[in-house]
């Protein structure tokens, strides 16, 4: 090689930028298709290997079209594959924490699908590992970045809406028979399994309840076990947030909503996907709006891209999260609380 053509390879190679090698740890839950697209869309990331420890599942699932070219993989391998710097956790709920944490001990970053176990104690232990060891971990929740909440919660925490007194959400399905067995292994049913994407908006904005009491029901004519009409009550000290979600109901997609509502406004998002409509009172112009009723109708926002946008930059810039490990915690905790795994107070 020619010394010039030399020194300009070498430079392109140095000011290349660092891509973030990822592996995928689980291919059993719904979110992994969107997820490993939103990776494979972001040129920060390198998706190169995938794991299933289970050996059926991978029969079954293995041959998904988002799961070709990467490499397969055994777990002790990822596990210690130093070139590997981030992995996405799309397992079973019951494998999420003790993989995760093993994840976080091997040095890697981490994207945790949710709910992340029914306990809080292994999952304090995992969020602990991974703040001794300068990891990140990122929830799956997936209306942390919802453009419409995003502006409902940016007008609460302004004051346009006064006193925020009540927040109301609906977060529901329509689940078969196969799925609902899935969710029947937990005593909080659909509260457990779904109601965690509402819940984390809720302590987004009004940070720990005082107390939590939930009502837990199975009111279809399903002969199974699965708690699918549910409704939890946060309790502050000035307001109050009510979250339901069933597993039973035509059209839910469109029908999930996010109201919240203060002494001099409210937001009401519905439906939440894929292009959130706004529904907004003002008694006096703020910010962007004007006084009395409006409707704004926001563009199609597709799920996981921000999430992983933000995570990257995390990574890149070593800085942290938007949301803490904390944060997590006490998700995790009012989570639980609703689902009947602990004390309502």
């Amino acid at each position: 090689m020619k010394r010039r053509t030399f020194l300009t390879a070498g430079a392109a190679a140095f000011a290349a930028p660092k891509r973030i090698r990822t592996a995928i740890l689980g291919i059993q839950h719904s979110h992994l298709v969107g997820k490993a697209e939103a990776i494979r869309s972001n040129p920060n990331y390198e998706l190169v290997a995938v794991c299933e420890p289970d050996a059926a599942v991978r029969s079954r699932r293995g041959s998904l079209g988002v799961l070709q070219g990467l490499r397969w993989v055994e777990l002790d391998e990822l596990l210690g594959d130093p070139a590997i710097d981030l992995v996405v956790f799309e397992g079973e709920v019951h494998d999420a924490v003790p993989l995760g944490r093993r994840v976080v001990e091997a040095g890697k970053h981490l994207h945790l699908e949710k709910p992340p176990g029914n306990r809080l104690e292994p999952f304090r232990d995992l969020l602990e590992a991974a703040r001794r060891g300068g990891r990140l971990v990122q929830l799956g929740y997936i209306w942390r970045f919802h453009e419409g909440l995003e502006r409902a919660l940016e007008a609460a925490r302004a004051g346009w809406l006064g006193d925020v007194f009540l927040i109301r959400a609906t977060i529901n399905s329509d689940r078969d028979e196969a799925q609902r067995a899935v969710e029947a292994r937990y005593p909080g049913g659909t509260m457990f399994e779904l109601a965690g994407h509402a819940i984390d908006r809720v302590i987004a904005l009004l940070g720990r309840p005082a107390r939590v009491t939930s009502w837990l029901r199975h009111d279809s004519r399903f002969s199974d076990t699965l708690r699918d009409n549910t409704l939890a009550v946060f309790e502050y000290d000035r307001a109050l947030a009510v979250v339901s979600s069933a597993a039973m109901m035509g059209g839910a997609l469109e029908h999930r909503s996010f109201e919240v509502i203060g002494a001099d406004g409210t937001f009401l998002i519905q439906p939440m996907e894929p292009a959130p409509t706004l529904r907004i009172f003002l008694r006096s112009a703020r910010g962007p709006y004007r006084a009395g009723w409006q409707e704004l109708r926001l563009a199609p926002q597709p799920r996981y891209i921000a999430d992983f946008r933000e995570l990257a930059d995390a990574i890149l810039s070593s800085r942290p999260l938007r949301y803490s490990y904390d944060h997590e915690l006490l998700l995790q905790e009012a989570l639980l609380r609703a689902s009947g795994e602990l004390p309502a107070a």
